[in-house]
């Protein structure tokens, strides 16, 4: 209980850029998986990319900053928001894994719609998905990447609401 009591009381900064890390290491897996072990994300990975993308930046926004509460809680915010976001869309694709649809509905491939239509067009299709985002390639304790990624997000949140209700020691 020690060690807990300690980790809960660390300063917003050094919290902020644990998130950092930590958010930059699934990232870094996630690109493990796609060039060293072939698989090809879908858009909806891709856009869970993103929303970790942001939710890091954030994170490393407050860890250099260093902010006091009222700093601190709008950073809590704001990745709080990322990781709603990419949980949305987690959920979305666990959703689309457990009952597939008969007709895909991701259709063509990332790079061919931004190659074939202008970006405005191109980011609907995108959070429509395309690829197979039904398909499960890889499982770790029984779990899809984007099983995976909807707990890291879940925990994001969860961590996001006790950054702003905390009081910083």
């Amino acid at each position: 209980m020690p060690l807990l009591h300690t980790l809960l009381r660390l300063p917003a900064r050094v919290l902020y850029l644990a998130l950092f890390a930590t958010a930059i290491g699934l990232l870094g897996f996630g690109l493990y998986l796609q060039h060293v072990k072939g698989l090809e994300p879908c858009p909806m990975c891709i856009m869970q990319r993103y929303a970790f993308l942001g939710v890091a930046l954030i994170a490393l926004v407050g860890g250099v900053h260093g902010p006091a509460r009222t700093g601190s809680r709008v950073y809590a915010a704001l990745i709080g928001l990322g990781a709603l976001t990419g949980g949305s869309i987690a959920a979305r694709q666990t959703w689309m894994q457990l009952y597939p649809p008969e007709i895909p509905e991701c259709g063509p491939g990332l790079e061919f719609m931004l190659e074939s239509f202008p970006l405005g067009e191109a980011l609907p299709m995108i959070f429509r998905g395309a690829g197979d985002c039904a398909a499960v390639d890889w499982t770790f304790l029984g779990l899809s990447i984007a099983n995976w990624s909807l707990v890291t997000f879940s925990a994001t949140v969860a961590f996001a609401l006790w950054m702003l209700v905390r009081r910083e020691p």
